[in-house]
């Protein structure tokens, strides 16, 4: 238990925590036919993790989006000055899944009343954006109202412009999946099953 406690407190301390430099994770071509979201939800290990396994969805991509600076390094984007925020690309079949319905899954992995980030992960780069093109603003806009009005409480994540999108380093691909341990003790020490749980209740997505 001693061991275990250690853990979590240690993955509260570091949050979505850097790792050693490593070259930038190279996006996956597309399958034909298919279209991108890019939503930025706190720390991308979690966000990562709520797509991954939608009907539909063929790839999520951790990355950074919405700054100046090209080619963003993990380290740059945490120590500010960069404008960007942490964010996924999420690659899917609309035939199967709509940018709709994952806009309205995107709502509920978040926090959307915190301007400042996500439950413990705070900080410019971890605010909360869709990032939308102009054919996909409208889905996204009626989303928001949706889920606002199901929530009961104003938003402050905002529907933003498409932003060019820059993949993370291949170590933070996949996280939740490649390192279950951190990233567990991550998620506990956090709260975040508990935190979405209090927000949405059993909507939320955990």
């Amino acid at each position: 238990m001693k061991h275990h406690l250690a853990i979590a407190l240690a993955a509260v301390i570091v949050g979505c925590s850097p790792a050693p430099p490593a070259p930038a994770a190279p996006a996956p071509a597309p399958p034909p036919g298919s279209q991108t979201a890019v939503f930025a939800g706190g720390c991308f290990w979690s966000a990562e993790k709520a797509f991954e396994h939608v009907p539909g969805v063929s790839a999520v991509v951790s990355g950074f989006a919405g700054g100046t600076v090209a080619n963003p390094t993990y380290m740059q984007v945490v120590r500010g000055g960069t404008g960007h925020q942490e964010a996924i690309q999420v690659t899917f079949d609309p035939r199967v899944v709509s940018y709709r319905a994952l806009v309205d899954r995107f709502w509920r992995t978040i926090d959307p009343t915190d301007p400042n980030g996500v439950f413990c992960d705070q900080g410019p780069s971890y605010r909360t954006a869709v990032f939308a093109t102009p054919a996909q603003t409208a889905a996204a806009n009626a989303s928001r109202a949706a889920a606002q009005t199901a929530l009961g409480r104003p938003f402050v994540t905002p529907v933003r412009g498409a932003a060019r999108f820059w993949p993370a380093e291949a170590e933070h691909q996949n996280y939740a999946e490649t390192h279950r341990v951190h990233y567990e003790a991550y998620k506990v020490g956090c709260r975040r099953t508990e935190s979405l749980r209090r927000v949405w209740g059993a909507a939320a997505v955990v």
